[in-house]
């Protein structure tokens, strides 16, 4: 008995699946037919771009290049007396000073000691020299009377006593002077205005002489070292306009001199820039590395919005429409950028229509649809705008 109902549950299976392999076959041509996209579909999947002509206009032809702020002069302040400790510091760096002012102080007791010790030398040789002069003019005068009651000599030995004193007397002078100057240079003061842009001096360390104390940046006036390709250079001269941009505007300047030399290890011309005085209280700063341009002429851009340039594979194209809803791609150099816009070098007709934006949804070949306004994201619209109930559309109708 078991094994009927088992027999007869296998035949009843078979059965099943050969009536829906059947009902397939059959349904198979409709479905197909039902799901073969129509004209209007297609039309629906383009995306609506907005095309236009390049413009053609004068555009500033620049040198573009990049280097370091540095000072346009510095100014070293080191210690011209040795063995003294610092006893007073009055600056530290990012002060600014006027020319004269006191940045340090060194201690001056062994110094004052030294000159009161000089000084009584002096004395001293100053009192031989008096001496000496009172015995030489003695002998000049017994030698002009010719008593002979002094040698030729004894005559020469109180002349050269003289000459040695005032030489004494002289040394004596030179030395005390030189302590004097060593007691006024324990005063450190600024040999120029500026800013201090370092400072290695610490209260209460000994110093040697010609050790460096204080640095800083004449009159607070820094300069650009651009660094520029050589075959570059010869468009260049002094007094040619610069433009660098920063966070706070473009910082404008004039080339001061060129380098006479490229540099040995990348080639390039160290270019000099003055740059002009910075807007309100902003300090300009050194040792940042920044880019900008130089200004050497005008002439004719060929531009398209930048957004018409779509970087692929690594290279620039832009999408040209061709039998009225259909795009090309096109591989463009490009060059100059003023604004939003950019300047394309390679040839593209003056008269092809660009597509503005989208670029990046398009390949080559691809349908679109045209229009004047700037086309707008399906997605954006769709953000904006609440999807339609059966509530709303029977409020709507009642309206």
């Amino acid at each position: 008995m078991k094994t009927s109902l088992i027999i007869a549950g296998g035949l009843l299976g078979v059965a099943a699946a050969a009536s829906l392999a059947l009902s397939g076959m059959q349904a198979g041509p409709e479905d197909s037919v039902r799901t073969t996209d129509t004209p209007g579909t297609a039309q629906a999947t383009a995306l609506t771009v907005a095309v236009a002509t390049p413009q053609s206009d004068l555009w500033p032809r620049d040198i573009q290049a990049s280097g370091w702020t540095a000072a346009w002069q510095e100014a070293v302040i080191s210690s011209e007396v040795g063995g003294q400790r610092i006893t007073a510091l009055n600056y530290d760096v990012g002060d600014t000073v006027e020319e004269g002012a006191v940045l340090a102080e060194l201690s001056r007791a062994s110094l004052e000691n030294d000159i009161l010790e000089l000084q009584a030398s002096l004395d001293s040789v100053k009192a031989a020299q008096e001496q000496a002069t009172a015995d030489a003019d003695r002998a000049r005068r017994l030698q002009q009377q010719g008593s002979g009651s002094i040698s030729d000599q004894q005559i020469n030995e109180y002349l050269m006593t003289e000459r040695q004193a005032r030489a004494d007397v002289a040394s004596a002078e030179a030395a005390l002077a030189s302590a004097s100057l060593d007691l006024e240079n324990t005063t450190l003061r600024a040999v120029s205005g500026g800013v201090i842009s370092s400072r290695s001096a610490t209260l209460g360390a000994g110093v040697s002489e010609g050790e460096e104390l204080f640095r800083l940046i004449r009159d607070n006036r820094i300069e650009w070292q651009a660094e520029v390709p050589l075959r570059q250079t010869f468009g260049l001269k002094v007094g040619t306009p610069a433009r660098i941009p920063t966070p706070i505007g473009d910082v404008t300047g004039k080339i001061r001199r060129i380098a006479p030399s490229a540099s040995d290890t990348n080639g390039r011309v160290k270019v000099y820039v003055d740059i002009d005085q910075l807007p309100g209280d902003i300090e300009p700063k050194i040792g940042v590395m920044i880019s900008g341009r130089f200004q050497t002429g005008e002439d004719s851009a060929l531009h398209v919005p930048s957004s018409a340039v779509v970087l692929q594979d690594g290279f620039a194209y832009v999408f040209v429409l061709e039998d009225g809803d259909t795009v090309r791609r096109q591989r463009v150099e490009t060059g100059r950028r003023q604004d939003n816009r950019v300047e394309i070098t390679s040839d593209l007709k003056s008269d092809a229509q660009v597509v503005q934006s989208g670029g990046a949804f398009l390949t080559d070949g691809s349908r679109v649809r045209v229009t004047d306004a700037a086309p707008v994201e399906t997605s954006a619209l769709s953000a904006e705008t609440p999807a339609e109930t059966p509530e709303t559309s029977a409020e709507g109708a009642a309206e």
